[in-house]
């Protein structure tokens, strides 16, 4: 019997192998790109997200000093600025001769009372019952003297506008001579230790994501990248085709398009570790990849038990 013996030359068993591990390769590329867009759900549409905490005085007046600047680091406790002062002192200090009036009436109408009681032959019951009555008038009075003096001490202390977060001054719009109105914004903070990332994945790939799982997220601008973890997975958005119409009925749009759009849902990541040397700034963007092996290790032991 006669075999058919096959010989390759050296540069065709070069180009053989390479070929086989280029394949190689591909397949490989190819399985990582599979298990990247299948587990490991992406997005560059993130942006860096804050609590603005919006400052408005408790009292009305004119500012009399400002002291702090746009974009200043500020801490919780620090003064913003300062509303006149001079009205609110005379409320004070009127308020607190009110109290020292009512004092001395309550005291005098106790000395009258007592000596009432000690003399019941001398003095008819009636009067008697009003000396009381005037008493119990004059501890009311001096009550409400109190609440105000409180009230006009609690006006002269909040005066003086505090930062109520630590943060960041932004879009300072308040100069000494500005009149301010009570309850009215006036200085929006940025709340440092409030600082996310928000990212909008497609709806198609929330399976993928669950509150815990790992995130990385990388900052336009920055080459370091930060290590998050998903927080929480907005349960609801806005239905545009959607709107009330007549007798509180919904208007349902007749028409349907063929084209189905993706929706977008938003994901809350909180930021895990940030370098010194990066700096978050509110609105920035950011893409987001979110991490759950973990969840598929922990899944595949717990079904191999």
């Amino acid at each position: 019997m006669r075999f058919l013996r096959f010989e390759f030359s050296k540069p065709l068993a070069i180009r053989f192998f390479v070929t086989v591990g280029v394949a190689l390769v591909a397949v490989l590329l190819g399985w990582r790109l599979f298990v990247h867009y299948e587990y490991d759900p992406w997005t560059r549409d993130g942006r860096v997200k804050a609590d603005v905490v919006q400052i408005a005085p408790d009292v009305t007046g004119q500012v009399i000093k400002v002291n702090v600047r746009d974009n200043q680091v500020i801490k919780k406790g620090d003064v913003l600025f300062e509303i006149d002062r001079d009205r609110f002192e005379l409320a004070f200090r009127q308020a607190e001769a009110t109290v020292n009036a009512a004092r001395i009436n309550l005291a005098q109408a106790k000395r009258e009372d007592a000596r009432n009681r000690n003399l019941k032959e001398l003095v008819s019951h009636e009067e008697r019952e009003q000396g009381r009555a005037k008493v119990e008038q004059y501890e009311a009075d001096l009550a409400m003297a109190i609440v105000q003096r409180d009230t006009a001490r609690l006006d002269l202390q909040r005066s003086r506008v505090l930062a109520t977060v630590n943060g960041y001054v932004t879009n300072l719009n308040v100069q000494v001579g500005t009149y301010v109105t009570a309850s009215h914004p006036v200085i929006a903070l940025i709340d440092s230790d409030s600082i996310y990332v928000e990212g909008y994945f497609e709806e198609t790939k929330l399976a993928g994501i669950h509150p815990g799982d790992a995130a990385t997220i990388s900052l336009m601008g920055e080459e370091e990248k930060l290590k998050g973890r998903v927080q929480s997975v907005a349960s609801g958005i806005f239905d545009r085709e959607r709107s009330t119409g007549d007798n509180l009925l919904q208007n349902i749009n007749p028409t349907l398009n063929w084209v189905r759009l993706v929706q977008r849902i938003p994901v809350r990541v909180g930021i895990e570790s940030k370098p010194e040397h990066v700096r978050l700034v509110v609105g920035q963007t950011a893409t987001i990849n979110i991490h759950n092996r973990d969840r598929r290790e922990l899944a595949e032991a717990q079904n191999t038990k």
